[in-house]
């Protein structure tokens, strides 16, 4: 036996504010709940040209002096440092200690913040010559975003003879926008 009914429609109830209020309460839970796992606002950061500026200059010409100006709230590690020059090859780089840290992926290690300033001995002396001197060095911000290893270069005027130093010479920058 088959009833049909027609015509027949279950009877609208009035909307009140209680029966709205236990699914905007839990709206309100899932969005607090969601955003604790957000942080507030994404961190700016730097180009590594900006957080790690490197620049050089000749003391005389059998050493030069390599400078990272590192930006607050930026640290570069000091086993990824190396610096190499042609045509005249570079002797070892005397870089000075560093600061100990943990690092979750890489372990104990040194950092340097704040400037950095290495000698570089070259492995011959090369008055009067233009050089281009590599820097090759890695570092993170505070932020917990490590960059990649950042290649730097820039040429710079051996002086003559011994005495006053040179100028220093800043890395050319990257991108789109010098």
């Amino acid at each position: 036996m088959r009833v049909i009914l027609t015509g027949w429609r279950p009877k609208p109830r009035p909307l009140s504010v209680r029966s709205f209020l236990p699914v905007a309460a839990l709206a309100c839970l899932a969005t607090a709940a969601w955003a604790q796992g957000l942080p507030a606002e994404a961190p700016k950061l730097l180009p590594p040209e900006q957080a790690f500026r490197f620049s050089a200059r000749a003391l005389d010409p059998s050493t030069l002096e390599a400078r990272f100006d590192i930006a607050d709230g930026y640290y570069l590690y000091r086993d990824k440092m190396r610096f190499t020059t042609e045509p005249v090859a570079a002797g070892a780089a005397e870089l000075p200690p560093g600061r100990r840290k943990h690092d979750d992926f890489f372990g104990d290690v040194d950092t340097y913040r704040g400037t950095l300033v290495v000698r570089v001995p070259l492995a011959s002396p090369a008055p009067g010559q233009t050089l281009t001197v590599h820097a090759d060095s890695q570092g993170c911000a505070d932020a917990g975003v490590c960059y990649p290893p950042n290649p730097q270069q820039l040429r710079l005027a051996v002086p003559t003879s011994a005495g006053k130093p040179g100028p220093y010479v800043e890395a050319a920058r990257k991108g789109w926008f010098k």
